[in-house]
């Protein structure tokens, strides 16, 4: 089999199986690519904070693109390399915006030195997130919900309301909105990763499993969709593989890495 330059691929759904856990196997695998000088890169919608259990798992180059593109993460560090984050004119225009059009709206934010939520922000990891000023810091991500509003309902009217001037990222969280700033999602965080290492996009081959993931993989030379994946990425990708609860990305790591 052809082997990439790179393989970027998506955690949740995609290399982390079902529970959250990374198998023995794909942890094996991703440790034979790097020894055997293949660059395996995570491209996740999780914000920083959310990537330390996976530090002994990055590679050689030992950071993850997070944030939908928002964040390049030096994980063993735990310091934000790089950040693109809203313009702060650009964030108050658009939460005010949405705050007229959906009044029930709650807002929080990821930013390099942490998560900051409104006070009426609640979802099952609400105990881990610290209250705040939501303006206090450069923002790499918005996230929103309206408890009262029907799922789709309320992306339908982010999106109108929103109309281009930021990213809208579906990553399977029911009720959430997740929005980066306009032009910041997966594929060009890991365009730009590339780009700095010579790196064309022919030459990389990515893996994912919802809808924010499309930009990425429309972007990369090869797309791969596990098989568990929503349909709208069943639909686009090259190849479907195994599913992330049967190691598809191990699978591949494996094969483009075996002895000739």
């Amino acid at each position: 089999m052809r082997r990439p330059a790179l393989l970027a691929t998506d955690l949740d759904g995609t290399l982390l199986r079902s529970d959250g856990s990374l198998s023995t196997r794909t942890r094996a695998a991703i440790a034979a690519a790097d020894e055997a000088g293949l660059d395996v890169v995570f491209v996740t919608a999780r914000p920083p904070r959310w990537l330390h259990d996976l530090a002994d798992a990055v590679g050689g180059h030992g950071v993850a693109l997070c944030g939908n593109g928002a964040f390049v993460y030096d994980v063993a560090r735990r310091h934000v390399v790089e950040a693109r984050p809203f313009a702060a004119a650009a964030l108050h225009e658009i939460t005010a915006d949405l705050r007229a059009a959906i009044p029930s709206i709650a807002f929080a934010v990821e930013c390099a030195d942490g998560e900051r939520r409104e006070e009426h922000f609640v979802d099952r990891y609400e105990d881990e997130y610290a209250t705040g000023e939501l303006y206090g810091a450069a923002a790499g991500k918005l996230l929103a919900r309206a408890a009262d509003l029907d799922h789709d309902a309320f992306l339908e009217r982010v999106t109108e309301v929103v109309a281009g001037r930021a990213e809208l990222g579906f990553s399977g969280a029911v009720g959430l909105a997740e929005l980066t700033a306009a032009g910041v999602t997966k594929a060009s965080g890991l365009a730009a990763w590339c780009e700095e290492r010579g790196i064309g996009a022919e030459e990389v081959w990515a893996c994912g499993d919802m809808p924010n993931d499309l930009p990425m993989l429309e972007w990369a030379g090869r797309s791969l969709a596990v098989a568990n994946a929503h349909t709208t990425v069943l639909a686009a990708a090259d190849e479907v593989i195994a599913s992330n609860d049967d190691d598809g990305v191990a699978a591949v790591l494996e094969q483009v890495t075996a002895p000739v």
